[in-house]
C-alpha cells in the first residue's frame, strides 16, 4: 500500500514510520506545520510542532530513507482547533483541543488530502488497536463472512492509550488509518525500538499539554485572545464572593486560581459548579454539588455494528470523559436529538442541553458517581477495550439531587 506516514518529529511518529517501512508499505512522511508562528520552539516537553520538531522529523525520514514533505495546515488548525477551543470557552463549556485536532486536522484535513493525492492510509504515532473482523449481516461472528469490521480498540500500554482522544474520527475515517504502535504495552519498548535503528529521537522527551499554548498558561492564552472580562464570582445562594477577569478562564470542576474574598462558612474548599456566559458570572460551591450520575451528549458517532446488538436502546457498557480518566459502569442509549427520556430532572421527554437534532445519547451511571464533568468535554463508550461510540457532553448532572 501507499501510505503517508504523519510525522510529528517525536519517537512515536518515528518508530510508526519504520514500522511500516518495514512491513513493506510504500511510505512517503508529511510533518505537519501547525503553528502560525515559525520561529515558535519547543520548551523541554511542552509544545509540538515547532522549527525543531520539524527538523526532527526530517532528520527520522532520511534515517528511514522514505521521501519528506512539510504540509502548512497552520490556518485550517487555527480556524478549526484554535478558534474551537476559544469559543468553547467563551460560551462557559470545557473544550479537549486533542479531540478536536483529530476530528479536524489528522482525520480529516491531512487525510482527505492524502486520499486525493492516492495514498492507501496515513501512519500515525497514536497509542491504540484496530481489530478486523468479519460478520454477518446481523452483526453476528459469520461462518463465511460477511462484510468486514474494523473495531477501535484501547492500547494495552494503559498508560499512553489514545483511543479516548481517536473516537471521534469515526468508522469511515479509521478505515483508512493505520497504528502500527498498537501493539506495544510501554513507551520503553517503543524507545528501544528507535535507538536499534539509529533514530536520534529516541531519547526526546514527549510533548504535553496544549500544543498551541506552550507556556502552559491557558488563563493568559485565552485573556490575550478574548480580553479582560471582569465578573463576580458568586456562591450557589446568590452571594458574591469574588471577582474575576473573565468567566471564560473557568471550568467546572476547577479549584485553583478562585482567589475568593470570602471564606465558606462551614471552612469547607469550594469549586467551580457553574459558569454563566450570559451573564459573566462563575459560581463556586462545595464539592459534593460536583458529583453526577446522569450526562446527556451531542453529535453522538457510533461504530460499525455496535448498534446492531442492542435493539431495545438502553445497553450496559462503561464510560469515560477524560483522556485519562477512569472507565466507569454505565447504561448508554442511544437517541435522534429530542427523543431521549432526559430533561432538567433526569425523566422529563428531552435530552436537556442539544439543539434538539442529530444523533445524541443518554448516560445512567450504575456504579460511583463522576465528579466535575463539564459540558464540552467528549464522553467515550467503551465495552472492555473496544470503543462503540462518542458523544460530546451537552449537559451532566446528579438526578437525586432534582429529585
Amino acid at each position: 500500500m501507499r501510505v503517508l506516514a504523519a510525522m510529528s518529529g517525536g519517537v512515536d511518529s518515528a518508530v510508526a514510520a519504520a514500522l511500516a517501512v518495514e512491513a513493506g508499505h510504500d511510505v512517503v512522511g508529511v510533518h505537519m506545520a501547525l503553528s502560525r508562528n515559525r520561529d515558535q520552539f519547543r520548551t523541554g516537553s511542552r509544545g509540538c510542532c515547532s522549527i525543531e520538531d520539524a527538523g526532527d522529523a526530517r532528520r527520522a525520514a532520511d534515517v528511514l530513507g522514505i521521501p519528506y514533505y512539510v504540509w502548512d495546515l497552520s490556518e485550517r488548525f487555527e480556524d478549526t482547533v484554535v478558534a474551537d477551543f476559544l469559543s468553547e470557552y467563551e460560551a462557559g463549556r470545557t473544550p479537549n483541543p486533542c479531540v478536536r485536532c483529530n476530528e479536524h486536522i489528522k482525520f480529516e484535513a491531512l487525510l482527505d488530502k492524502a486520499t486525493a493525492l492516492g495514498f492507501d492510509a496515513v501512519a500515525t504515532g497514536h497509542y491504540a488497536q484496530i481489530v478486523t473482523r468479519e460478520v454477518a449481516a446481523s452483526g453476528t461472528e459469520a461462518d463465511g463472512g460477511a462484510r468486514t469490521v474494523r473495531e477501535l480498540h484501547r492500547s494495552p500500554n494503559d498508560a499512553k492509550d489514545q483511543s479516548y482522544v481517536l473516537a471521534v474520527a469515526g468508522p469511515e475515517r479509521l478505515a483508512r488509518a493505520m497504528f502500527p504502535l498498537g501493539g506495544f504495552a510501554s513507551k520503553d519498548e517503543v524507545r528501544a525500538e528507535a535507538a536499534r535503528r539509529g533514530l536520534s529521537v529516541s531519547a526526546k522527551p514527549d510533548s504535553y499539554d496544549i500544543c498551541f499554548v506552550a507556556d502552559g498558561d491557558t488563563r493568559g492564552f485565552l485573556q490575550s485572545r478574548l480580553g479582560s472580562r471582569p465578573g463576580e464570582v458568586v456562591d450557589v445562594d446568590g452571594a458574591v464572593v469574588g471577582e474575576h477577569d473573565g468567566a471564560y478562564a473557568f471550568t467546572v470542576g476547577q479549584r485553583r486560581g478562585l482567589a475568593l474574598g470570602r471564606p465558606a462558612a462551614d471552612g469547607k474548599a469550594r469549586y467551580v459548579v457553574d459558569v454563566q456566559p450570559a451573564t459573566n458570572t462563575v459560581v463556586v460551591g462545595p464539592a459534593e454539588l460536583l458529583s453526577v450520575d446522569r450526562i446527556a451528549g451531542e453529535k453522538a458517532l457510533w461504530f460499525d455494528g455496535v448498534l446492531e446488538h442492542e435493539p431495545d436502546g438502553w445497553f450496559d457498557a462503561e464510560v469515560q470523559v477524560r483522556a485519562h480518566g477512569a472507565p466507569v459502569p454505565a447504561r448508554v442509549r442511544a437517541v435522534e436529538g429530542g427523543a431521549g427520556t432526559f430533561g432538567p430532572d433526569g425523566s422529563g421527554p428531552d435530552v436537556s442541553g442539544t439543539d434538539g437534532s442529530g444523533p445524541a445519547l443518554e448516560v445512567e451511571l450504575t456504579g460511583t458517581p463522576l465528579r466535575g464533568v463539564a459540558a464540552g468535554q467528549s464522553v467515550v463508550v467503551y465495552r472492555g477495550t473496544r470503543v462503540l461510540g462518542q458523544a460530546t457532553v451537552s449537559r451532566a448532572w446528579r438526578a437525586a439531587a432534582a429529585r
